[in-house]
C-alpha cells in the first residue's frame, strides 16, 4: 500500500555528525557518509527490531536502542559508491501519530523545528491514504496535526 508519498513531497532530514535520518509513517531510512572507498567487508552493521550498531573501518559510528521497534526481517543496509550506507528499517507502528522523536533513545533527536515538520509530513501522508484521487504532495497543514492530525472515521456516520 506504499504510496510513495516522500518521493514527490521531498524528505524532511534530520542532520547528525555523521549524515542524516528521515522517515515516512511506514518506514525509517538513515544515511552515513563513509570515507570514499570504503569497502563492504569493512561494515558491521547490526540491525535488530529494537537495537542498531553500525561501525566502519573498526570505529563505531553509532550503537543503541532504537526509539521505536522495527521488523528486524525487512531491515536492509546498501553501500553505496563506496562512500554511502543507506539503512532501511520498516516500523512496526505505521500510524502516522507514531512520528519518532530521535533515531536512537535520547541521541540524535529532531530539533523541534525538524520535529514538527516531520510530523506535518506524516499527516500529510496520511491524508494521502486516506484519500488517494487527491494530490497532497505540495500541501501545507497548520492546526491539529500534532499525533497524526485529526480522526475523522467518525464523519458521516
Amino acid at each position: 500500500m506504499s504510496v510513495h508519498f516522500d518521493e514527490r513531497s521531498g524528505v524532511i532530514p534530520c542532520k547528525t555528525p555523521w549524515g542524516l535520518w528521515y522517515q515516512t509513517m511506514e518506514d525509517l531510512y538513515i544515511e552515513v557518509n563513509v570515507p570514499p572507498g570504503t569497502s563492504s567487508k569493512e561494515i558491521k552493521c547490526n540491525l535488530g527490531s529494537k537495537q542498531i550498531s553500525l561501525s566502519v573501518k573498526g570505529q563505531e559510528i553509532f550503537k543503541g536502542k532504537l526509539f521505536g521497534s522495527t521488523i528486524e526481517d525487512e531491515a536492509t543496509w546498501t553501500l553505496e559508491d563506496k562512500k554511502l550506507i543507506r539503512i532501511f528499517l520498516m516500523k512496526t507502528n505505521r500510524e502516522a501519530g507514531n512520528c519518532w522523536t530521535s533515531l536512537l533513545e535520547g541521541e540524535y533527536c529532531a530539533d523541534p523545528w525538524v520535529q514538527e515538520q516531520m510530523q506535518k509530513k506524516l499527516t500529510l501522508e496520511r491524508f494521502q491514504r486516506e484519500n488517494p484521487g487527491f494530490d497532497f504532495s505540495g500541501a501545507d497543514i497548520s492546526g491539529n496535526y500534532a499525533g497524526g492530525g485529526p480522526d475523522f472515521s467518525n464523519l458521516g456516520k
